[in-house]
């Protein structure tokens, strides 16, 4: 049996920033993690410039930044031509520029941070397999590792293992699966000496698009999307059926792409459905990242969520679980005050994240002459609006940093030099 203050189930972005922040906090914090290691290709690499800026103000930017590439660009290619241009350096912020920051240095970074820290344990190659309660309210989780089961004991259990969370279940938190009308087909091949190595590509042709994402080292992510529950139909159909699709919409890639991809096994798919969790925490327990609230790959929100998730977390429970002696009702009571008050700040960023996506997949899906006709003109007009295309990709990339320089909200997070031993949040 191991006794924590708190213990987090997951060890992505999410878990691994918040084990940092509350360990700072001298909170003590187990972080369970499944894998052996933090190998976590084709997931979660685009950082908003808001989670930049959230990492340098958490001391873990400068260690990661060889592993970074800095988008400058935005743009939209609807029927071959351009039809929305965004330039990043446009935006007058301390960061300004989203990030392709892959998982395994992130992830690295952030545990060895806290490795440092007398009140923090990582254990790797366990399992949650269970939760431990008393009476309502979650006491901890019953783990498998290598070594066999152990039950880890904690005030607060936090739920941080990503879209399809055991956690979520085996607390009975009622939640809604919303499935979207494709999955997408990721790989990735080196980037083609005609591009700018710098730059977010979408490209459309009618009811088909794919993202085009540089990433480290020199390398171009790719993701397509293909109809729900496809990619057995398109397996059948032999590579030749994705070199296609390459063709249709990125033929300066087409080239690496049949050089790079060379069985199904180079490529890996993702379920594309957004989730909606009406109540994030329960006594003893909250989730926080995709947890509770999956979001789908458009413009890169789930990692940048995921960290102001635990930033934002992190201040409202610490002072509760270090207010000296208490009852055990009255202190799952403030927490569960604290972990409802975390709800209520996030929710609103979150559902403004969702709206954004899930109309940009409906446009995305549009097919026949006029909608596309529509939706080509609607992004020809806010690409020559420049008010409201800034005003439009500082409400995605920007709100943090335009809330903390209007003054409006601060973000305090504990960083080695200044630890924030509690402080309420407001953002």
């Amino acid at each position: 049996m191991i006794h924590a203050q708190v213990c987090v189930i997951g060890g992505g972005p999410a878990g691994m920033t918040l084990g940092l922040e509350l360990a700072r906090r001298s909170v003590e914090v187990v972080v369970i993690e499944q894998s052996g290691h933090f190998d976590r290709s084709f997931r979660g690499e685009s950082i908003s410039p808001d989670s930049v800026w959230l990492l340098d103000r958490l001391g873990i930017l400068d260690k990661v930044r060889d592993s970074t590439l800095e988008t400058r660009r935005m743009q939209i290619v609807d029927g071959g031509r351009v039809v929305l241009d965004a330039d990043f350096s446009a935006f007058d912020q301390p960061c300004r520029y989203p990030m392709e920051l892959p998982q395994p240095p992130l992830l690295t970074a952030l545990s060895e941070e806290a490795a440092a820290l007398p009140g923090f344990t990582l254990l790797r190659r366990a399992t949650a397999v269970g939760l431990l309660r008393d009476g309502e309210a979650v006491t901890g989780v019953r783990v498998r590792g290598p070594e066999g089961d152990l039950e880890v004991r904690a005030a607060l259990t936090v739920g941080a293992d990503g879209r399809f969370s055991k956690v979520r279940d085996m607390a009975g938190l009622p939640y809604e699966k919303i499935p979207l009308e494709r999955d997408f087909v990721w790989f990735k091949v080196p980037v083609p000496e005609v591009w700018d190595p710098h730059t977010y590509r979408v490209r459309i042709r009618g009811d088909r698009h794919g993202l085009f994402i540089p990433t480290v080292p020199d390398l171009v992510r790719v993701g397509f999307n293909i109809p729900k529950g496809g990619l057995r139909e398109m397996r059948k159909q032999g590579l030749g059926a994705l070199y296609e699709r390459i063709d249709e919409l990125a033929p300066e890639i087409s080239e690496g792409v049949r050089a790079s991809v060379t069985s199904w096994s180079d490529t890996s798919m993702l379920d594309i459905f957004t989730t909606v969790v009406p109540r994030w925490s329960m006594p003893g327990l909250v989730l926080i990242g995709d947890a509770a609230h999956t979001l789908t790959p458009v413009l890169g929100q789930g990692v940048n969520h995921a960290i102001t998730d635990a930033v934002m977390l992190a201040p409202l429970v610490a002072p509760v679980l270090r207010g000296g002696p208490g009852s055990p009702g009255g202190r799952r009571s403030d927490l569960l005050r604290a972990t409802e008050r975390f709800q209520r700040e996030r929710e609103q960023a979150v559902a403004r994240s969702r709206g954004l996506q899930l109309r940009q997949e409906r446009a995305f899906a549009l097919s026949g002459t006029v909608p596309v006709a529509l939706r080509r003109l609607t992004y020809r007009l806010v690409s020559a609006n420049g008010a409201l295309k800034r005003r439009i990709v500082s409400g995605i990339y920007y709100p943090l940093q335009e809330a903390h320089r209007s003054g409006r909200t601060v973000v305090r997070v504990a960083t080695p030099s200044a630890p924030v031993p509690s402080v309420p949040s407001d953002v």
